[in-house]
């Protein structure tokens, strides 16, 4: 090697030696600080990690609730047209056939005997349904009022209600509502809705009773809620039809020769969902009902 390229390959080594000393050390300095602070690194990217997982669990949560509540809200408006459908292509033919039959009354050729005499009942029926659907399309539509409604007036005028139904006297029906030390909160809702709810309960308690029967309306107030039962001694519902009581146009298998249009409960549950509560019922043959409704306070 000649003395030129030696003196060359050591200044090249006497400024490489310093600067590779020099990054030695800061990557040494570098390890140390990592090391150092890895830990905490590795937890604030974990915590991005969650924080970004948190938030897209979040977001995928309110785009499925979203969804549900327009799908409940589409579902309840076609249950709503098909209701007004319904109530509109009936009405029509029971008006005809109701004039039919009072003509034929008029002539004379139909009676409490006559053969027509069961094609009136079942005319009277379809009217009751038809009454009835109009009634649970427009629960399901109208504007809820909201006012402070006193459960003990409620429950004392639906008693009253029932007392004069055919058959009402001759059943025992009592009303009992704390009112000492002090009375219960007062509901918010809808009092014409909350009425006939009731009305329907305890009509219903009647029409499925025998005379001596005891119909009992009560109510307490519970985890912020005020519930509101009608119990009775009736016939009671078989375990089979327990699951199918809410539906519309249900009727259990002793209704045969009862007046009803089987959209009673409907309307009850109805009723009670526009307030935002829920409705129970538990029964047993031969010894009676409990019809509970648990509906928020003011």
């Amino acid at each position: 090697m000649s003395r030129r390229r030696r003196i060359v390959l050591l200044g090249a080594a006497a400024v490489a030696y310093p600067a590779a000393v020099t990054a030695a050390a800061v990557f040494a300095d570098d390890l140390r600080v990592y090391v150092r602070f890895a830990p905490a690194l590795g937890v604030a990217v974990l915590g991005l990690l969650a924080a970004g997982a948190t938030a897209a669990v979040v977001v995928a949560r309110r785009r499925v609730a979203e969804a549900a509540a327009r799908a409940r809200a589409a579902a309840a408006a076609e249950h709503h047209r098909f209701l007004r459908r319904l109530d509109h292509e009936l009405k029509n033919p029971l008006t005809a056939m109701r004039l039919g039959l009072a003509n034929l009354a008029a002539d004379g050729d139909t009676g409490p005997d006559g053969p027509l005499a069961g094609v009136g009942e079942q005319v009277a029926r379809l009217a009751r349904i038809t009454g009835d659907l109009r009634k649970l399309a427009d629960i399901e539509s109208r504007p809820l009022e909201r006012l402070a409604v006193d459960v003990a007036v409620l429950l004392d005028a639906a008693g009253e209600t029932g007392r004069d139904l055919p058959g009402g006297a001759d059943r025992r029906i009592t009303v009992s509502v704390p009112r000492v030390p002090w009375p219960l909160p007062t509901l918010a809702g809808d009092p014409d809705l909350l009425e006939l709810a009731l009305e329907n309960l305890v009509g219903n308690a009647v029409k499925y009773s025998d005379p001596g029967c005891a119909i009992e309306l009560r109510a307490f107030e519970e985890d912020g809620y005020v519930v509101v039962e009608v119990a009775d001694t009736g016939r009671g519902i078989r375990a089979d039809e327990l699951p199918t009581v809410w539906e519309e146009l249900v009727r259990g298998s002793d209704a045969r020769g009862t007046p009803g249009s089987g959209l009673g409960l409907a309307l009850v549950q109805a009723v009670v969902l526009r307030h935002g509560g829920r409705t129970e019922l538990r029964s047993l043959p031969e010894s009676g009902t409990v019809v509970r409704l648990r509906l928020p306070t003011s």
